[in-house]
């Protein structure tokens, strides 16, 4: 060999040496220190504070979940309901598919809490899973994707429960796209606080694992995010999980299709990509793998049972999500009556070890 050739390969085999030596290193001790301060992962969980027959009235279901393919519960993203999420394209599939399959209507368009919209979707995970008396998956956009991991935190019961988590565009790590929230200066809705890259409900979420052992996590993101940032690379990606026992797949919808065009709102609902991604983590064992996709799935200009056409489907996403989806990121405002904080919300006391 050349010396010339030589040396830039010596220099890239040192430095794939160095980042796998990195990604098998046990947490820093400034990491491993924090995480002492948030509760064990083994802690029961609390009981739930929100009445039951809201929680209930939030849970709506459609199929025999005892029957047929894995039954998904749908979570949708912050401020849009499940119908405007789903309702034209994952719930059309799933109904073609013979899939049974709950959503969850979180408080306030899901801007409220995260910690209350956490007990929904853990009273919604017992009830789909003892009522398919089998394993069930979890479907979420956005904060949907992540708030499952809440749940899956602090509620270990439900952990035997779900089969595959699957997230799509899912703020992991929060996002450093709220600049606009400034505590003392701005007020903003509980749910933007708490996803903010810098907030402690993120550092909680992330505390001694971000995986659990046993539960297949899919995560599918597009590098043209602009709403969980940053997501233009996987050294980088806020979506990405990195840590803990669980089999995790993270995979931009470039990876695939690299002239992929979706951004945040369009990955999680109309994405042809991010559905073959999806459809192949629940209908294999394990999470989705990449290469099963079939790449005539780049040349789809939307997935299928999608209907553009159709004026409801118009209604749907146009008319009334997107109004709502433009003021997340506005302090002061927003039109889904969710209440105004001037700060992150407390952490609840079960999330310490000490409680509060």
């Amino acid at each position: 060999m050349h010396p010339t050739v030589r040396r830039p390969l010596v220099l890239v085999l040192a430095a794939a040496l160095a980042l796998a030596l990195l990604a098998l290193a046990p947490a820093s001790p400034a990491r491993a220190a924090t995480d002492e301060v948030y509760a064990p992962l083994d802690r029961p969980g609390p009981s739930l504070t929100v009445p039951r027959e809201k929680l209930r009235d939030a849970l709506t279901c459609h199929g025999d979940p005892t029957t047929g393919p894995t039954p998904v519960l749908l979570n949708p993203a912050t401020s849009v309901t499940p119908e405007e999420n789903f309702g034209a394209t994952y719930v059309k599939a799933f109904n073609a598919q013979g899939r049974a399959w709950c959503w969850v209507t979180m408080p306030h368009n899901t801007l409220g809490d995260i910690q209350i919209a956490a007990e929904h979707l853990t009273y919604a995970v017992r009830t789909l899973h003892r009522r398919a008396g089998r394993d069930i998956s979890v479907l979420g956009h956005s904060q949907g994707g992540m708030s499952i991991r809440w749940v899956l935190r602090f509620w270990p019961d439900t952990r035997a429960m779900i089969d595959d988590v699957i997230g799509v565009a899912p703020s992991n790590h929060g996002t450093t796209a709220l600049a606009e929230c400034v505590e003392g200066v701005t007020t903003c809705t509980p749910a933007v606080w708490q996803q903010r890259d810098e907030a402690a409900f993120m550092d909680a979420l992330n505390s001694r694992s971000e995986t659990i052992a046993g539960i297949s996590y899919t995560v599918v993101y597009t590098r043209l995010d602009e709403v969980v940032t940053p997501n233009h690379s996987a050294a980088a990606s806020s979506s990405s999980l990195r840590t803990g026992e669980g089999d995790i797949t993270n995979v931009a919808i470039q990876d695939v299709c690299p002239t992929a065009a979706s951004e945040h709102v369009l990955v999680g609902v109309t994405d042809p990509v991010a559905y073959a991604l999806i459809t192949d983590a629940l209908d294999h064992r394990g999470p989705a793998e990449p290469a099963r996709v079939d790449r005539s799935t780049c040349t789809q200009p939307v997935m299928p049972y999608f209907d553009a056409t159709d004026p409801d489907t118009a209604r749907l996403l146009l008319l009334q999500a997107a109004p709502k989806v433009a003021t997340v990121p506005v302090p002061v405002l927003n039109i889904a009556g969710a209440p105004q904080v001037p700060a992150e919300p407390r952490l609840r006391c079960y999330v310490y070890a000490d409680g509060c």
